[in-house]
């Protein structure tokens, strides 16, 4: 297995089955989930952010093939993070996570055994 094979999921141009039922699952586990299709890159192929309306996300590569058949196959919005950017509550969500991490450790380090 080369060093890149892990990004190249699905054959040429399309996610397995598998991430497939990761998604479809991600978006009947969470509301109001709209899908952002990122551009390929020299290290990844095609891949897709899954947002929820609190802002959490999850990441995975579809390929080209894959990022045309997810409004049909997922039933959800799908935009083109190149022309639509990312949601302000995908960035909020991250602040929070940071915010919550922090503050764990900052109780972990002082000994704190209530959050």
């Amino acid at each position: 297995m080369g060093l890149l094979d892990r990004f190249r999921r699905g054959g040429p141009g399309g996610a397995d089955a598998g991430e497939y039922r990761y998604l479809d699952n991600w978006v009947r586990t969470h509301v109001g989930v709209e899908a952002y299709v990122e551009p390929k890159t020299t290290v990844t192929d095609v891949t897709v952010v899954l947002i929820a309306t609190d802002g959490e996300w999850t990441r995975r590569a579809v390929g080209e093939k894959g990022a045309r058949q997810l409004s049909s196959r997922l039933g959800i919005p799908v935009y083109d993070v190149g022309r639509t950017g990312y949601p302000q509550r995908m960035r909020d969500y991250d602040a929070r996570r940071r915010i919550e991490r922090k503050r764990a450790l900052e109780q972990e380090l002082r000994g704190d055994a209530n959050p």
